[in-house]
């Protein structure tokens, strides 16, 4: 009796061989699904030094034990790689069909290898696996290629793919499923390195064997608390609008503001939670997910007129306003939905430009270099051909193409003191300088700079857990940083949405009854026991990244959180002082050495003896 679809699907492109294992019980109980399965997978068949570009990465796509149940909020689906933007390893998460038509078809993960010599898509239905010609899909963009992919195998289709980005392997090409995204790291150029435009799999409504009176009652009380007292008005607030508003975060002083120099912008009032709700015309939602978070939103009028999208959510709407100051809300959809069409990372994409504006204004590139475009504050008209450049790889798009630090390596000239990333990724809509634990959390994670890594909910939304926490301190965050990592690696495995999690509509303690009723395996309702497959897993993950080099000088911030004054908002003048300090502690409470390497005793303890090894090469 068990949740899980129970097999692994492995595709070879260049062999064209494909083979069905099932996923040992071990992998299972250690790692739970999801990016614990990618982690396994990956540290066990990618070698050391892998190109991320090269036949011999894996692109793992998994999901996980409560995907396709009725649990709310848990069909959500992982993509696991090397990562070409990094060189570390690299999760992305996304909601859309794919997940659920894998579960159906009785799949935990799939894992790809090799390359094709030509492009292709996979499809796979109740009777065979086929890897199947794409050169008609290559070059049409994901929302035209999934309209094609269903108009030939049918709309009861769960597909994921990338767009032109992918295929020209930009290192900040996303994967999209529906108009879900797994945006982060360039999980969409190793799809396209390996000549692999799609995944489409058709698989009729499955129901799983395990004790169904025990689960519904269990999702009864999880919906039950998701519009309990205490919840109802976040609940409420977000069915509504969904993630989407400048509010809140300018409030606070957390909102990146040109480049990271200012906590608030000017002009956020016209970004609010009512004035994105006057375009909205539909609510969406992932599958079996009561909150519907997605908002379809369509722009009625002027230069940006027709442009609609499921979105933009927060770090979206951030990336194209926060970045360059601009507060023209129709550009921002508009921006969305080109980017989800050519399959771009939001962040990445705004975060580059936003490096860019402020190298023209400071006079290390012209216009002649921006292809005549003006790269002043606030202009907006530029950004839409600036994104189609950076997808196809044309003129300045192939120097934003790069991401902020290898743009930095190029341009020199002491441009890398305000590269915003953490270990080469562009860093998220949140200032390190006025929410610390979320700096620290930035500077600690082993994706680079993601804000689902290490989110700080203590900090931006003010939950006590495990203690009351001030957002501008710097003492005592090492415990909260490793508690928080640790926990949502967790979630990132189930595969529950976080962003239910930090909200609180989904506890850590209805989770574990969820999945011990669902698998089986009933140490889950045991937080304890639950809260150390996450940590094996990010324990295993820095094992990963020590083993391609990484070390103590990777766990840091850009020059500017450090040694430069936030300007503006209620975190004026603060910097990061004390992250040397930070480290040292944090390092001591995951059992690391001072250089961030697990140490043996901790491997043991983990049970991850894979790692033991090349540890004590590293040490």
């Amino acid at each position: 009796m068990s949740s899980y679809g129970g097999n692994l699907l492995r595709i070879n492109l260049s062999t064209r061989k494909v083979t069905t294992e099932a996923v040992p019980e071990r992998v299972k109980r250690d790692f739970l699904g999801g990016r614990g399965f990618g982690i396994n997978y990956l540290y066990d068949e990618v070698p050391v030094g892998t190109d991320p570009l090269g036949a011999e990465n894996r692109l793992i796509f998994a999901n996980g034990p409560l995907t396709a149940t009725k649990a709310t909020s848990c069909s959500r689906w992982v993509v696991y790689t090397k990562s070409p933007l990094t060189g570390t390893v690299m999760r992305a998460v996304s909601g859309g069909p794919l997940g659920v038509r894998m579960k159906w078809a009785g799949l935990d993960l799939v894992v790809v290898e090799g390359r094709a010599d030509k492009p292709v898509y996979v499809y796979l239905d109740e009777k065979d696996c086929q890897i199947l010609d794409a050169s008609g899909l290559w070059g049409k963009n994901t929302a035209e290629s999934q309209e094609t992919i269903e108009q030939s195998h049918g709309r009861e289709v769960g597909i994921a793919c990338i767009g032109p980005a992918g295929e020209n392997q930009v290192p900040y090409a996303s994967i999209m499923s529906g108009r879900r995204t797994a945006s982060r790291g360039g999980v969409g150029a190793v799809m396209g390195s390996k000549n692999l435009k799609a995944i489409a799999i058709k698989a009729p409504m499955k129901k799983m064997d395990y004790d169904h009176t025990a689960f519904d009652q269990l999702t009864k009380e999880q919906i039950e608390n998701y519009k309990s007292e205490e919840n109802v008005d976040r609940f409420s607030h977000f069915s509504q609008y969904g993630t989407g508003s400048a509010e809140y975060p300018n409030f606070m002083g957390f909102f990146p503001t040109r480049n990271f120099r200012y906590g608030v912008m000017e002009g956020y009032k016209k970004l609010t939670h009512e004035q994105f709700g006057e375009l909205t015309v539909k609510h969406d939602g992932c599958y079996n997910c009561i909150v519907r978070c997605g908002k379809l939103r369509k722009v009625q009028s002027g230069p940006y007129a027709g442009a609609t999208n499921e979105g933009p959510e927060y770090e979206s709407l951030w990336a194209f306003s926060g970045s360059i100051d601009n507060a023209d809300i129709n550009s921002l959809v508009a921006l969305d939905a080109l980017c989800d069409d050519l399959g771009l990372d939001t962040i990445s994409t705004g975060g580059s430009i936003g490096f860019a504006f402020e190298l023209f204004e400071k006079g290390l590139i012209s216009k002649d270099d921006a292809d005549g475009l003006d790269l002043n504050y606030g202009n907006h008209s530029v950004l839409l051909p600036l994104v189609k450049k950076i997808a196809y790889r044309e003129g300045f798009g192939s120097f934003l193409a790069k991401g902020v630090k290898r743009m930095a390596d190029q341009i020199g000239r002491g441009s890398s003191d305000y590269a915003m990333h953490a270990k080469g990724m562009e860093l998220p809509a949140y200032e390190p300088r006025a929410l610390k634990g979320m700096g620290f959390g930035l500077a600690t994670s082993n994706i680079g700079g993601s804000q689902n890594y290490s989110y700080a909910f203590q900090e931006i939304w003010g939950v006590p857990f495990p203690r009351k926490v001030e957002p501008q301190s710097e003492e005592g965050k090492a415990d909260i940083t490793r508690l928080n990592q640790e926990w949502i690696a967790v979630f990132d495995s189930a595969v529950a949405c976080l962003f239910t999690t930090v909200m609180g509509f989904l506890r850590q303690d209805m989770l574990g009854k969820l999945l011990a009723v669902g698998t089986g395996t009933a140490e889950y309702a045991n937080p304890g026991y639950l809260r150390s497959v996450g940590e094996r897993i990010c324990n295993l993950e820095r094992a990963f990244n020590v083993r391609e080099g990484f070390r103590r000088k990777d766990d840091t911030l850009p020059r500017r959180v450090l040694t430069e004054p936030l300007l503006k908002g209620p975190a004026e003048g603060q910097v990061v002082r004390s992250l040397d300090a930070f480290l040292d502690e944090f390092y001591d409470e995951c059992g690391w050495t001072r250089e961030g390497i697990p140490t043996v005793e901790k491997l043991r303890e983990l049970r991850l003896e894979q790692a033991i090894r090349d540890m004590e090469r590293a040490v």
